[in-house]
């Protein structure tokens, strides 16, 4: 499935709720969001029926993401159902770690085979400053607990003038001590990360060779990927930074996403997309879905414009909450 500019459209990030149950300040207001009625939320044979429809059409990874995905019950389910699809060639799950000890083994008899775990310091205080929530030790056991049952794991951090600043280099640390990535992703512009300052990927790596010396770049194996990776002498991970703002890499593009109420969402930085509900509740058959899946990502838009002025009356309103990472 290729969009209007030759790209392949083979990924789909799938948020299976809106709820959190952390409140980081970057993504949620602390007096959190107002959830979506249970009725509008997508179910789980809803949510399979459009992954079966794409699978049909080339998808062949699948990463879920919410909220915080692991608060949806039965999730380890739609994990395996999906792993049961023979297109679908890897299954990635996006979390913030608190709950991922505790399903570790469910999750990867369903077919789980990676962990992205968003972690922005290792300081317990500035975590619960960050999270509303005295938790680092807890994601921390999850990470190693991941490792050892044999997942990819990557951390994802987003780097904030206001909240982590100072921790930076020695979040990047565990890269040198375990066998993670350690990424930082520059701050979207959207909803409540509007109103902190992201820290360039330059100044970054720049800090980082400054503490742990020279590196070198790695050059990619797959066209697609958003990370930019860094080897450093001694580290057993990897360093990566994801550019959205100072380094578009949108090219490249594979992805589309499906938001909590069927939402198919072409691009993070605009509101509009297919409707999904509509057509899986009003009777619509898998071809007609599926026609009109394939019309609506051949209208993928070239690019993100967050520094394009006039683009903000098409700009996504909602928070990253609500949206799905």
């Amino acid at each position: 499935m290729k969009d209007g500019f030759g790209r392949e459209i083979d990924y789909l990030r799938i948020s299976v709720t809106d709820k959190c149950n952390l409140r980081c300040r970057y993504c949620m207001p602390k007096q959190g969001v107002e959830v979506m009625p249970h009725e509008e939320v997508l179910t789980l044979e809803e949510i399979f029926r459009v992954v079966r429809i794409m699978e049909s059409l080339g998808v062949k990874k699948v990463r879920f993401t919410g909220g915080e995905p692991l608060v949806r019950k039965n999730l380890v389910k739609l994990i395996g159902d999906v792993g049961g699809l023979a297109g679908i060639a890897d299954i990635a799950l996006t979390t913030n770690g608190v709950l991922l000890g505790e399903q570790l083994d469910a999750l990867k008899k369903a077919g789980l085979k990676r962990a992205n775990i968003s972690l922005d310091t290792l300081d317990r205080e500035v975590f619960a400053q960050i999270t509303g929530y005295d938790g680092l030790e807890r994601v921390l056991e999850a990470m190693d607990a991941a490792l050892a049952a044999g997942l990819r794991v990557k951390i994802n951090c987003v780097p904030c003038r206001e909240l982590n600043d100072g921790g930076i280099e020695a979040l990047a640390g565990l890269a040198r001590e375990k066998n993670v990535d350690v990424r930082f992703i520059e701050l979207m512009p959207i909803g409540c990360g509007k109103a902190f300052r992201g820290i360039a990927s330059e100044e970054l790596l720049a800090r980082l060779e400054h503490t742990y010396g020279a590196c070198e770049r790695v050059e990619n194996a797959v066209k697609s990927e958003t990370a930019q990776y860094y080897a450093f002498a001694g580290f057993r991970g990897r360093i990566g930074f994801i550019s959205p703002l100072s380094h578009r890499f949108c090219g490249d593009c594979n992805r589309v996403r499906l938001t909590v109420e069927g939402q198919l969402k072409l691009c993070l930085h605009y509101d509009n997309g297919l409707a999904l509900k509509p057509l899986l509740r009003g009777g619509a058959g898998d071809d007609e879905i599926r026609e009109r899946i394939v019309q609506a990502v051949r209208e993928k838009p070239r690019a993100h414009s967050f520094s394009d002025r006039t683009a903000q009356e098409y700009e996504e309103k909602r928070k990253m909450v609500q949206i799905g990472g």
